[in-house]
């Protein structure tokens, strides 16, 4: 990602070799011009002069030309913010080479060459942290996407896959820990500097390429592989953070031998490093040998991480271990070609957390995630489908629609062709694909070959983008049961009409007096209609569809609510029994937002939902994680996903008033149900864990309904509280309170923690998503607060993130929360243009906003469009939400 500066010239563009230079917006990037780099590096070595200030690079290229390629007389290799020292081509030096926008371009004869690039880079002076940049005294990379060529004049692409040797020398006591790819080879000393050589054996493209020089410590263990391997295990962190690695190393062994036992793969070096940064664009990083995390999600102990973050941390560091074979021993072609790690990677840690925890409610947690963030980006104007055709900057494109709904159409594979023969498929790719730049396609071919699967209409899941809809339209005729299912899928940007797809659809049909069902069955929708019949049914059915969320799609239905309560209370598939109550519950608050209910209609509609959350509270076979999922109302963002145009004041409104109706109709089963849980121990088993989140949703409810008693029940929890998601959890509903209570607990929260950053994150982010009235003045105050900076995206993030995901704070009626955002993109983006680009989106959805509302925010995103500085990552997405 060249994002330190806009560029007047062209970013390396892979797909046109002699691009000429650019205007300031980027050329617009399009699969089809695909072309192979025509030539190779074989091996890279790279010693560096570490300083803090200044670093200076020596990098030597071993190049020679790309059979596979039309031939060229020259090689363009990219840079952005280089300070070029010295060139040499096979020990000649050279000087009449050019520079072209960025990039270094050397004549080149045809044969193979050695090019040797002294370069000099200013660490300290990189607030966009990609490439080398320092972090607290130490030094850092991050290289993905495009972070490579801030380093180097390098073909930084992914399809260049080259070996590396790497030499690090700088001062002993600033520099004690020096980290590469791959294994520590050589160490010496040389007066009050040392050195350190890492050679990695595995060719990989320069986006997975790490470095980490500073004063760090290690939890160091031992995991035995398959095969016998013995790999030595590093997570290194500050001195004072040593404590809290415990649960990240244990997550690390555990993903290691279950990608053994599920995928069959093995690790392939002897050593394998995770260092935790506190100064972060993204989560994590799966560099290979050398994962550099997001302090985040690395550090977690019962005093200072919730459960949440507990899950978080496991199921982060899986995802960037399984990436050494979906990511690294396979990469990528190209970057269209990015969910063909990501979404599959994604898969694979889902699976992998449903086994070390609730299956059902990881599966759960796993949808709200897709609703509440794909489903909104694939009805907006940054709807694009999972192998884009086009980009301008490729740092926009890690979205939730590669990541989240790639891992879903992967899913999709798994569920037509059964476990088993999905396992033969990916062992075809792992096999076929071995240290390849590989394509989506190819992965397709692989599963197609592997699982014998007909997967040729399915890969219109890869080209169109938007949200299918089926309809669902049953009847009843003799002893069969008739389905008429009918798909569409919405135009979205450059796409306004699509195809039908494969849509795999589980369900089952209860019989509505003995409560039970005959199977389940798997149908196929591959049809723009299609019909279904059910032989032997002898009394019309309650019908249970999309079960497990096997496609990611939305179900239109008429279904009577009775039938609802029915499915809430009965269905035995988890999700399905979450989906009925989540449909009985939208019904009731979509029709109240609109004003389309009579009296009579919505008394007995809030009875039917009470009454199917009072059977949620009392059902003694209901493990309390999963209790706790029936519990929570559908969120505003969803509600708003229902309507064609939407009223954030009303959604808000309609939605507390529910939440304090069924407070007072259930107030004594609630409370009830909190002393229950309320002398439950510590500990982090499924059913303690439940226990603290049906705790504190009662205190939602209670909240809505009875404040000063929440107040009460709150404090004492906050007070009592030995572990942080009961501290936490009380704080949250005291953060939306204007009683002493609040005031009391935010004063302690802070002087508990003051100088721990990611809890301190907390008690940033609980304001500014609180449900307080006040929310936006506070966030106005916390934004000067003395721990705040904009130099800290983990800190950013905690403010301004929470408040853009708080609806009655943001969509406040006056605009002042869409100027807020607006006013901090334009702060931000000189500074670090990936993270600003990150909260353009939020105000990209206001074609979907009622016209009072939508007219503000278009006119936020007009003023940035009018900036004449934005960097080209925020500037793209501005211009897309703009349309």
């Amino acid at each position: 990602m060249d994002i330190a500066r806009t560029p007047a010239a062209p970013d390396g563009n892979p797909y046109l070799a002699d691009a000429a230079p650019q205007p300031q917006q980027p050329a617009e990037i399009r699969r089809a011009d695909y072309r192979p780099f025509p030539w190779l590096v074989p091996a890279t070595r790279l010693e560096f002069a570490l300083g803090i200030e200044t670093t200076r690079v020596i990098a030597t290229l071993e190049v020679e030309p790309n059979p596979s390629a039309d031939p060229a007389r020259s090689i363009r290799l990219n840079g952005d913010g280089l300070t070029l020292v010295d060139l040499a081509v096979d020990g000649q030096q050279r000087t009449d080479d050019t520079i072209e926008g960025n990039d270094l371009v050397i004549a080149l004869s045809p044969g193979r060459h050695e090019i040797r690039i002294v370069t000099d880079i200013m660490p300290a002076r990189n607030s966009q942290l990609m490439g080398l940049y320092a972090s607290n005294g130490m030094l850092c990379t991050q290289c993905e996407a495009e972070g490579f060529r801030r380093i180097t004049f390098f073909p930084d692409r992914p399809d260049v896959l080259s070996t590396y040797t790497v030499v690090m020398r700088g001062p002993r006591g600033q520099f004690p820990i020096l980290l590469s790819n791959g294994n520590e080879i050589a160490t010496g000393e040389d007066g009050d500097n040392h050195w350190a050589e890492w050679h990695d054996p595995w060719p990989k493209p320069s986006y997975l390429f790490a470095l980490v020089a500073g004063n760090l410590v290690a939890r160091t263990d031992r995991f035995t592989t398959m095969s016998g391997r013995e790999v030595t295990l590093n997570v290194w962190v500050r001195e004072g953070d040593l404590a809290r690695t415990e649960h990240a190393m244990e997550s690390l062994k555990r993903s290691m031998k279950w990608d053994e036992e599920a995928f069959g793969r093995e690790y392939d070096l002897d050593l394998f490093n995770i260092v935790a940064v506190s100064d972060f664009n993204m989560g994590a990083m799966e560099n290979k040998g050398l994962n550099v995390f997001n302090t985040k999600y690395v550090l977690a102990d019962v005093e200072t991480a919730t459960d949440g973050d507990f899950d978080a941390v496991e199921g982060v560091i899986a995802h960037e271990y399984f990436h050494n074979w979906s990511g690294n021993r396979i990469t990528c072609r190209d970057w269209f070609q990015l969910s063909l790690k990501e979404g599959f990677t994604v898969l694979r840690d889902q699976l992998f957390s449903q086994d070390m925890g609730s299956a059902p409610v990881k599966r759960i947690e796993d949808v709200r995630i897709l609703r509440g963030v794909q489903f909104p980006e694939d009805s907006g104007p940054l709807a694009h489908s999972i192998r884009p055709d086009s980009y301008r900057e490729i740092s926009n494109f890690y979205t939730s629609t590669i990541y989240n709904k790639g891992a879903e159409v992967i899913r999709m594979m798994r569920t037509m062709a059964g476990e088993e023969r999905f396992r033969r498929g990916t062992d075809t790719y792992f096999t076929r694909h071995d240290g390849e730049a590989a394509t989506c396609e190819e992965f397709v071919a692989a599963i197609e070959d592997g699982a014998d699967l007909d997967l040729r209409q399915f890969r219109l899941w890869y080209s169109q983008a938007g949200t299918p809809r089926v309809t669902v339209t049953q009847s009843h005729e003799g002893t069969a049961a008739c389905l008429t299912l009918r798909q569409s899928v919405p135009a979205t940007p450059g796409q306004p009409d699509k195809q039908p797809m494969p849509i795999p659809l589980r369900l089952a049909l209860f019989d509505r007096d003995t409560g039970a069902h005959a199977g389940e069955q798997l149908v196929v929708l591959d049809r723009a209609e299609q019909d279904f019949r059910f032989e032997g049914v002898e009394k019309p059915p309650v019908l249970s569809i999309n079960r497990g969320f096997s496609a990611p799609v939305t179900i239109q239905r008429t279904i009577p609510r009775e039938d609802l309560v029915f499915l809430a209370a009965t269905d035995d598939d988890p999700f399905a029994r979450f989906e009925a109550m989540q449909e009985l519950v939208t019904g009731y608050l979509v029709t109240e937002i609109t004003g389309n209910a009579g009296d009579d209609e919505r008394e007995g509609a809030l009875a039917d939902i009470a009454g199917a959350v009072d059977k949620v509270l009392a059902d003694p076979a209901l493990d309390d994680l999963m209790r706790g999922e029936l519990m929570m109302l559908p969120s505003q963002s969803y509600l708003a996903e229902q309507m064609e145009v939407a009223d954030p004041g009303r959604i808000h409104a309609a939605r507390e008033l529910l939440k304090a109706d069924l407070g007072g109709l259930l107030a004594s089963q609630l409370r009830n149900a909190y002393d229950r849980v309320a002398g439950v121990p510590f500990s982090l088993d499924s059913a303690a864990k439940g226990a603290r989140k049906v705790k504190t949703l009662v205190l939602t409810y209670l909240a809505a309904s009875d404040a000063e008693l929440a107040a009460e029940l709150a404090a004492r929890q906050y007070h009592g509280a030995d572990n942080m998601t009961d501290r936490q959890g009380a704080l949250m509903v005291l953060t939306g309170l204007d009683t002493a209570e609040r005031t009391a607990a935010l004063i302690d929260f802070y002087n508990r923690y003051r100088g721990n950053a990611l809890v301190i994150d907390k008690w940033f982010a609980l304001q500014a998503g609180s449900l307080h009235p006040q929310a936006i003045e506070h966030v106005k105050a916390l934004a000067e607060h003395s721990d705040f900076t904009l130099d800290n995206p983990n800190r950013v993030r905690a403010l301004y993130m929470a408040f853009a995901g708080n609806p009655q704070a943001f969509h406040a009626a006056s605009g002042e929360g869409y100027r807020m955002i607006a006013d901090l993109i334009l702060a931000l983006d000189p500074r670090n243009a990936q993270t600003a680009a990150r909260f353009v989106p939020p105000l990209g959805r206001w074609r979907r906003i009622e016209p009072g509302r939508a007219g503000l925010m278009r006119g936020e995103l007009e003023r940035l469009a009018a900036s004449p500085v934005l960097s080209r990552d925020t500037a793209e997405q501005v211009m897309r939400s703009l349309g």
